[in-house]
């Protein structure tokens, strides 16, 4: 027999799980290489009747994952009686899986594949929170799912961050008195966008403590607590044009504010 060995992988999924494995072990043997021959989405005995046919014709070897008891145990059945070699690739892990959380798998095919959707979802979040920070874009509000406004140091960018990794679109726009909201703000829906209040103490003495570790004077007008209600005012008056809930951040952890806006956004009750 000429050429190259096949390798057929078998799966009832994408298959990249076996190619993966299959290729990290080929690259630890000086060959030529293996030729590796992808048959996804297997549902039924016959495509893999039509396997085993193809391995037996080139000499093929096949690796397989297959949750699904029955078309696993035909697999590695047929291939037998056919003197195939096979290699399964998911099965051994599964049954000391098994054993030791002593539970029954799903036996649900493609579920790796949904969790990579998630992952790329989460990803996909992280990158639009990062593009629509701090109102650098304002086409982003109406792209988001969520939309956070407030003054600065209210946490904006670490919510932001932190409901991107629950998958959520999130933009967040800075108020300034000085400065119109951009008009996208009062086109969103009032039910995407969440105000970030804080008392005028608990802002003063965050802004002090980060002028002191930028090495500025504390008394700057950016802590002063005149401009500071100032702020405050303006921002309840951008509130009050969207008709946008608010949540009260001064007091909580980033984590804690997120899970709230979390949890309203998904029309759920919190305490």
């Amino acid at each position: 027999m000429t050429g190259r060995p096949i390798v057929y992988v078998v799966s009832d999924s994408v298959g990249e799980t076996a190619e993966l494995v299959v290729k990290a072990a080929a690259s630890q043997f000086n060959s030529n290489g293996i030729e590796i021959k992808r048959v996804p989405y297997v549902e039924d005995k016959e495509t893999i009747d039509e396997v085993i046919s193809l391995a037996k014709d080139h000499n093929g070897i096949i690796a397989y994952t297959l949750v699904v008891p029955e078309i696993s145990e035909y697999v590695a059945k047929q291939a037998a009686a056919n003197g195939i070699p096979t290699v399964d690739i998911m099965g051994p892990i599964m049954n000391q899986l098994q054993s030791r959380l002593n539970q029954v798998p799903r036996y649900e095919p493609g579920v790796v594949h949904k969790l990579d959707d998630e992952y790329f979802r989460k990803v996909e979040a992280i990158e639009f929170a990062v593009k629509y920070d701090d109102g650098r874009d304002p086409r982003g509000i109406l792209k988001a799912d969520v939309v956070l406004i407030g003054v600065s140091r209210t946490s904006k960018t670490p919510l932001s961050q932190y409901l991107a990794h629950k998958r959520l679109k999130v933009a967040n726009v800075p108020i300034v008195p000085e400065v119109e909201p951009p008009e996208e703000l009062f086109k969103v829906s009032p039910n995407k966008c969440f105000g970030l209040k804080i008392t005028p103490e608990k802002l003063n003495d965050i802004r002090r403590e980060r002028l002191k570790a930028l090495g500025l004077n504390s008394e700057a007008n950016y802590a002063n607590m005149e401009r500071i209600k100032q702020e405050l005012v303006y921002f309840n008056e951008i509130v009050d044009r969207i008709g946008c809930r608010v949540v009260e951040v001064s007091n909580k952890a980033v984590e804690e504010s997120a899970n709230v806006i979390y949890n309203l956004f998904q029309g759920k009750s919190y305490k």
